[in-house]
């Protein structure tokens, strides 16, 4: 109630004697101005709320800040998005990258206001190769189903040598550093936690460990009479044998034309 007199009592001192205002309008691209950096975090603040919630990290994107990335091996970097043309014309120049590997479902597109098609023609005009393997923001499942066929595509990239793989999702933090481990656990012979702590030393982040197992047993194990994977030990599949490499190397190879 206290507010509420005080509120009342303030709006009719405020008709009585109303204030004399010396500021100047404020033009309508600096209104429009304004409204774009509000909306931009208030997404921003909706999108960390998000991802600490689901993917249960406390790591957060900073979108007014531009493209940000990290060089985690000679071949390969692991970013956020590109927001603009010259965010490509940088990746081009400054760091040779001659292909993009987008992580990105086209709403997480949308929802940032990125004009993708610009991007993709100018990866054309400057001659980087411009991939995409969508999955699901937030989504183990989706991860999980999504990251053979993106992990093929890494490793085409990183086989063909014209140039350095940028790998990216919206924030860099969950779906581009998974695929990037998985690739060096599938075909950089080491086990899953030696990849998962030499990347994430490199760039802190939260990627789905569990959905990165669940990928490799999908790719290891066919036989019809297997044990479910939601039925096996907490660390099953952290590590392989060599002809279980093998085989998820062919299979993962074989996924390239799909």
């Amino acid at each position: 109630m206290e507010k509420s007199y005080a509120s009342l009592g303030n709006a009719v001192r405020a008709s009585r004697f109303p204030k004399i205002s010396c500021k100047l309008q404020e033009s309508e691209t600096e209104r429009n101005r304004s409204v774009s950096i509000n909306e931009s975090r208030s997404k921003m603040e909706e999108y960390n709320i998000a991802m600490k919630k689901m993917m249960r990290n406390p790591y957060e994107y900073h979108h007014d800040l531009g493209m940000n990335y990290t060089l985690i091996t000679e071949d390969l970097i692991v970013g956020s998005q590109p927001q603009k043309t010259e965010d490509i014309d940088h990746l081009k120049m400054e760091l040779n990258v001659g292909y993009i590997l987008n992580l990105q479902q086209d709403r997480d597109v949308e929802y940032w206001g990125i004009d993708l098609k610009s991007i993709i023609t100018r990866c054309g005009e400057v001659g980087i190769c411009h991939m995409r393997r969508p999955a699901r923001d937030f989504d183990p499942d989706s991860l999980r189903s999504g990251l053979p066929r993106a992990v093929s595509s890494l490793e085409w990239a990183i086989s063909e040598g014209n140039g350095r793989v940028y790998v990216h999702c919206t924030a860099g933090l969950g779906r581009a550093p998974a695929v990037a481990i998985a690739y060096m656990f599938w075909f950089c012979d080491m086990n899953l936690n030696r990849a998962y702590n030499a990347l994430t030393s490199k760039r802190p982040c939260g990627p789905n460990k569990r959905a990165i197992r669940g990928a490799t047993y999908d790719l290891a194990k066919n036989d019809p009479w297997k044990e479910p994977f939601e039925c096996l030990p907490e660390h099953a599949f952290e590590d392989v044998a060599d002809w279980e490499r093998k085989l998820i190397q062919d299979r993962v190879r074989a996924l390239r034309l799909t």
